[in-house]
Parts: structure tokens; sequence; C-alpha cells
């Protein structure tokens, strides 16, 4: 039985992903690892308008886990058209590309995806929802915002629509409802989890724009349970984040009912991490061919 299967209609290779944020917009790890290896990979997070991001720093590694701050860097929607999306369709051909979308308000949502729709390159959007690191509420945990965004979305593509979700939702299977009712086809959980991390002798925060998000092993327990509490209650493909560094660590993930998997942090502290788990992810099923 190949690694190989469909989802939202697209054919991924192999269920490994990388997830935004952590491979831009591919080209930046083309010396670094084989791209087409890879089930696929979602861009850095794209914004209306370029943004410089948060003050530094905006990493802070603690005992486990990794915090950061990135603030949503990236060079704006008409770079991305102009630069990067050509780069993609003549250079990944194998893995499956997904653009993560981001803003501030319904209608910087609602423009980027209306300005990328008609460009090649990649194949479905991954919808940032839920990103802590930007101020204010993030959209997943507002169900009402939550739909708006989606709704309002919805009609200005005939791509694929997922959703990236919060852990820290008060009720995550009933947000993932609401995002399937409003036109989300797949869902992706979970993004990073707040936190704070501050230098004991001077109180001082550890990044500079105070808090930040965790993410890295500790949010592997975090994410199996997500995905499992969504799949009792939607029916539409759930794709995994967090804290993964090992083929074992995806098949958990995979049990859980996961259809895909997205590997983040462990790419900040083993680039080739993601070929690694696609090798193990191999030799595990020749062993049970």
């Amino acid at each position: 039985m190949s690694l190989s299967r469909t989802v939202l209609g697209m054919e991924f290779q192999n269920p490994v992903l990388l997830a935004a944020g952590t491979c831009g917009f591919g080209r930046e790890l083309r010396g670094v690892l084989d791209l087409e290896a890879l089930g696929g990979i979602v861009t850095k997070s794209v914004t209306l308008e370029p943004r410089a991001g948060n003050p530094a720093p905006r990493v802070a590694e603690i005992p486990g886990a990794m915090l950061n701050s990135v603030g949503l860097a990236n060079p704006g929607v008409d770079a991305v058209v102009r630069d990067h999306l050509p780069w993609l369709r003549d250079h990944v051909r194998r893995p499956r590309v997904w653009v993560s979308v981001a803003g501030h308000a319904l209608d910087e949502y609602v423009e980027v995806v209306s300005r990328l729709e008609d460009h090649e390159g990649f194949q479905a959007f991954e919808l940032n929802l839920s990103c802590p690191n930007v101020g204010g509420t993030p959209f997943a945990l507002d169900h009402g915002a939550l739909a708006q965004v989606l709704s309002a979305v919805r009609p200005r593509t005939a791509r694929p629509l997922v959703v990236k979700l919060a852990p820290n939702a008060p009720d995550l299977a009933t947000t993932a409802q609401v995002a399937v009712d409003a036109g989300a086809d797949a869902l992706t959980v979970v993004n990073t989890l707040p936190g704070l991390s501050l230098d004991p002798a001077s109180g001082t925060p550890r990044l500079g724009a105070g808090a930040g998000g965790l993410s890295g092993p500790p949010l592997k327990a975090v994410g199996v349970a997500a995905v499992r509490r969504i799949r009792d209650r939607v029916d539409v493909p759930v794709v995994g984040v967090g804290g993964i560094l090992t083929a074992e660590d995806a098949r958990e993930y995979l049990v859980a009912g996961a259809s895909l998997v997205q590997i983040g942090t462990g790419s900040f502290a083993a680039p080739r991490i993601s070929e690694r788990v696609i090798r193990g992810l191999e030799r595990e099923r020749r062993r049970h061919a």
C-alpha cells in the first residue's frame, strides 16, 4: 500500500507537508532539502500589504519547546503574485502547494484571495484565522467572525479552502462545525498556543513583542486530541500539525484521523526532518505490506 493519497481532489505522493511560516515560499529551502520529496508545502502567510513583522527577538528557545512572535512578516500579495507564484509554478512539480492567507480584517482576506485566485503555482488556500501574534482576538475564537470571513471568501475562489484553527478555542468541535457550515473544505489543527517567557532576573519578556506562540513537542498531545475531537464531529479532511519530529509522531496523528500532517518547528531544529519522517513512514509501510 502506497503512502500516496487523494485529499480534496488533489493527489499527494505522501501525507507530509511543511507548515506555513516554516518554509517561506519554497525556494528558501531548495538547497537544504529535496522539495520534490514532500507531499506538499504551505507558504508563508500572505497579507494584503507587506509586513515587516514584530520587533526582535522573534524566537526564543525554552525547555523542550519554542516560543515565536514573527508577526506574519511577508512581502505582501502583489510581490507574491509577481515573484513567488511564478517560481512555484515553474519549480515545484510533485508537491501540492497551498497558499496561507492572513489579515486583520474580513476585507483583507477577501482581497488577498481575490488577487491570487487567477494565478497558477498553487492548488488551495489555507486561511490562517488563528495566529496569536498579530494582536486582537483571532477570528477562529469568535464563531460569528469566523463564519463571516468564510462566507465572504468562499464565493471568491473555486479552490479548496482549508481553515487553520486555534488550539485554545473553548469548544473546538463546535468551532470546526461552524467553519464547515460556512464553507471550509478541510481543517488544519492546531496553530500555536499563546505563551510568555520572562527573564527571571529582570522580568523582561524574552520576545520583542512580549507574548508569542508556543510550538514544538509539547503541542503534539494538544494537536492529536484536536484531530480526534474534530473527526468525531465533522466529515471533512483534517490536517494535523504540532510537535511532529518522527515518523511515529506523524503516525499518531494519522491514526487519530488526520488525512495529512504538517511539520513546523521541527524544521528549524533539523531542516531535513521532513525527509526523515517520510522515509520512516515508508519503512513502516514496507514492514506492514
